[in-house]
């Protein structure tokens, strides 16, 4: 158990807002731990992954499609281009657009990544069955849908 869920009275560890907040608080430290490793942060895997999911997308797509506010998706992309992961062109339907691409090298990147996603997944959800999981997963889906 958490430090702060087993100091933590009975009224707070029985709340799942509470219990949802650290447990994303954890899963946060993991992955940007292990991500820092390979150079990456959650934003570029999320980036990374999103093109990879739909092909090239405008600077607001991809804004849509990760939850990063435009103004950081910027510094993103900025970070992403540096490293050869992602292109950036103008969108020949409207020149005042940009178009961002995975190229191969991001496509590389992004399987070093996904390995290192599914390991810290694997250690986040180490005490639940696969079914649980899967449960799991699916509940958190419906809350969230609501």
């Amino acid at each position: 158990m958490d430090e702060h869920q087993a100091q933590a009275p009975d009224r707070l560890r029985a709340l799942p807002s509470r219990l949802l907040a650290l447990t994303s608080a954890r899963a946060d430290r993991l992955v940007g731990e292990r991500l820092a490793v390979e150079g990456a942060r959650k934003w570029h895997y999320a980036v990374l992954a999103s093109l990879d999911a739909y092909g090239p997308a405008s600077q607001a797509d991809l804004s849509r499609r990760t939850g990063i506010y435009r103004s950081d998706l910027v510094a993103v992309i900025n970070e992403l281009e540096a490293g050869g992961h992602v292109a950036r062109t103008p969108d020949p339907d409207d020149r005042r657009r940009n178009v961002v691409t995975l190229t191969p090298q991001g496509a590389e990147h992004l399987e070093r990544l996904d390995g290192i996603v599914t390991e810290v997944q694997d250690e986040l959800m180490a005490p639940l069955s696969v079914a649980e999981r899967a449960l799991l997963v699916g509940l958190l889906e419906r809350v969230l849908s609501n």
